[in-house]
């Protein structure tokens, strides 16, 4: 099924959404475990070159593998941008050896988050005691990411979350660190709108990059949405006519087309691209940008490289 249908495309107005959704699609980044990272085959017919591919550093999992998983994704010319989630690092030290790696391997990007851990195993509770703490600053890291919260977050009211963000801005703007934002999945394109324009100047003109799940079961995605704080956004999703159909599968395709249509009405939006989860199989998710991007022979690398005023 075609995101943009030929009678839009045919129009000057269709043309441009039809570029814009491209575009979006063509620079999507996408979250990749380690394992799947490390045992698919060919994974450069999968994704165009210099791909940002975020690469989480699992609960159970062990530093090493996100760190290896990141040395192959520049081996064959992705970019790699690993998380590093506070509350895992069980000292100071520990997290400025880990900083030190991503350093001496010449990964220059990460995601910084709290991790999905309910302990704290040192002493960053949060990403906010991990900038305070300065070591960040000690290393010449390209950019850093934070992550944004649209469906709201169980442990947090809307206010507390936007505060955070202004401070995380103000921090990129006195140590002159490219930020931005990627939020947390959500299935409704209402809930990103009415966050975007919530934000007002909290983050001035920090980039924001949307999550979303690639295409997979609804049955699976609804798992994933109980466990990680966006089952209201998941109801919803069902409750819309049409929803029987969307039992059998989910794709990405309305939310894209609604958030173009939300770009072209908003020019002045900080919303830059779209970051996918591949709940469905990396390899499915793959093969949905690629089905959608058109030409992959663009210039890549601007994605999550934003200014700082």
């Amino acid at each position: 099924m075609k995101l943009v249908s030929e009678k839009q495309a045919a129009n000057p107005r269709g043309k441009e959404a039809a570029a814009r959704l491209r575009a979006l699609v063509r620079s999507a980044s996408i979250e990749a475990t380690p394992r799947q990272i490390l045992t698919t085959e060919h994974l450069t017919d999968l994704l165009p070159a210099g791909t940002c591919v975020y690469v989480p550093f699992l609960p159970k999992g062990r530093f090493s593998d996100t760190l290896d998983a990141c040395r192959h994704l520049l081996s064959i010319g992705m970019q790699p941008v690993p998380h590093i989630p506070a509350r895992m690092a069980e000292s100071r030290g520990q997290l400025r050896d880990w900083l030190a790696q991503l350093d001496e391997n010449r990964i220059d990007r990460l995601l910084l988050i709290a991790g999905d851990s309910d302990a704290v195993a040192g002493p960053f509770p949060d990403t906010l005691a991990v900038l305070e703490s300065g070591l960040l600053a000690q290393f010449r890291f390209h950019g850093i990411g934070v992550a944004a919260h649209p469906d709201g977050h169980p442990m947090a009211d809307r206010a507390t979350l936007g505060q955070a963000l202004s401070i995380k801005r103000e921090y990129a703007r006195t140590t002159s660190t490219r930020l931005w934002v990627v939020t947390q999945f959500t299935f409704d394109a209402d809930v990103v709108i009415d966050w975007l324009q919530s934000l007002g100047d909290i983050l001035e003109e920090v980039p924001v990059y949307i999550g979303m799940a690639g295409p997979t079961r609804v049955k699976t995605l609804i798992a994933y949405a109980a466990q990680c704080g966006v089952g209201a956004s998941a109801r919803t999703m069902l409750r819309r006519p049409g929803s029987a159909r969307l039992l059998r599968a989910w794709t990405p395709d309305g939310m894209v087309r609604a958030l173009v249509q939300y770009c072209l009405d908003n020019p002045e939006t900080l919303l830059r691209g779209i970051h996918l989860f591949p709940f469905g199989g990396l390899r499915q998710s793959a093969q949905w940008i690629q089905e959608h991007s058109g030409s992959v022979e663009d210039q890549r690398g601007q994605l999550h490289e934003p200014s700082v005023q």
